[in-house]
């Protein structure tokens, strides 16, 4: 099956060579296929996988302020995967953009810059904000030029903010995504550990399996047939030494957006179980969850108790995207063995 798919992205590339045909006894033309050369990888690229735990601090303070908060747009060559590059668009040079975390009722003053270098126009729509666009009217931002809006942060919850400039799906994909947190005036509850990722599709022009530089490919955009599905922007982007790490005991929160464009997410983390779900970003909880979908441009927030030590997964149970489009992540727990919750012969299990 995953030949077929990835023949048929293949098609979308490939020339037709006729062989001329001199005499109608001559043979039926002959047709060949060959995948053009790709692009050496890009030698300036960079990696653009937000850290999961540089996040902002959990918010102690009793009363609304007025908070300034400013992103810069930046495009630039950034790692795909091994061998594999990509251009990606930004907010701050990091697929997700910078979590932002305010307090309801907070005022917010948000001046979106776009870096200089840029080739194209990039906004903001913020789905925290109520008002027309969600901002993005306001911050139709030119290369060099800087954009300003104001607005209140009204609604406690979760909330996915992306690129909203022309061609919409087009700046989404290449990266243009984020969270911003608006926590409830009696704050959120003290956890040990708080990370922060977010899903998103890569529709790279030709096969997979082909190194070097990829150019967004808009055919397989159109048709919701992505060859890569992420974390933080790249294939695998939160594993070796880069997972996320917790102990033995700890309360783990993780906020968990989906930039898309396109998919619906079945996030789980493999050998565990959520104490509590945020279903789609909301106040109230519900309890005992193995898997929990998020829609396109929406967000949760999952905590659950680590119990025993290894390796847990963090995956998209729409189980092909995880293991052939990487859509992996890993949590690494260290801590004394627990055999009275978990036991196996071999050590350090993670399921697949």
């Amino acid at each position: 099956m995953t030949t077929h798919r990835t023949l048929g992205a293949l098609l979308l590339l490939t020339s037709l060579t006729l062989a001329a045909c001199s005499s109608t006894q001559a043979p039926a033309p002959e047709t060949t296929s060959k995948t053009p050369a790709a692009a050496p990888a890009a030698t300036d690229a960079v990696r653009i996988a937000g850290k999961p735990d540089q996040i902002p601090a959990a918010i102690t303070r009793k009363a609304p302020e007025t908070v300034k908060l400013s992103l810069t747009t930046k495009e630039l060559n950034g790692t795909l995967s091994d061998g594999t590059t990509y251009t990606y668009w930004t907010f701050d040079g990091q697929v997700p953009g910078p979590m932002l975390r305010v307090r309801q009722g907070d005022t917010v003053e948000l001046t979106l810059t776009n870096d200089a270098k840029s080739q194209n126009v990039h906004s903001i729509d913020l789905h925290a904000v109520t008002g027309p666009g969600g901002g993005a009217g306001g911050t139709q931002v030119k290369p060099g030029e800087s954009k300003k809006i104001m607005f209140q942060a009204m609604n406690a919850g979760v909330y996915v903010y992306h690129c909203a400039s022309p061609h919409i799906p087009t700046h989404i994909a290449k990266g243009m995504y984020g969270l911003i947190v608006v926590e409830p005036q009696e704050g959120l509850k003290k956890v040990d550990r708080e990370f922060y990722l977010m899903q998103g599709e890569v529709y790279a022009a030709g096969p997979k399996s082909q190194k070097g530089h990829k150019d967004h490919d808009g055919e397989l955009q159109s048709s919701e047939s992505p060859n890569w599905v992420v974390f933080n922007g790249q294939a695998a982007s939160l594993t070796g030494d880069n997972a996320m790490k917790a102990k033995v005991g700890e309360t783990v929160r993780l906020f968990v957006g989906n930039g898309g464009p396109n998919l619906i997410s079945s996030f789980h983390v493999i050998g565990e179980i959520f104490d509590e779900v945020h279903q789609e970003g909301a106040r109230e909880a519900v309890h005992d969850i193995q898997t929990t979908l998020i829609p396109a441009g929406g967000a949760t927030w999952v905590e659950f108790k680590v119990d025993v030590p290894g390796r847990y997964l963090l995956v998209d149970h729409s189980i092909t995207r995880a293991i052939d489009k990487g859509a992996v992540a890993y949590l690494e727990v260290e801590g004394a063995d627990n055999p009275a919750v978990f036991h196996a012969a071999e050590a350090n299990m993670s399921g697949h």
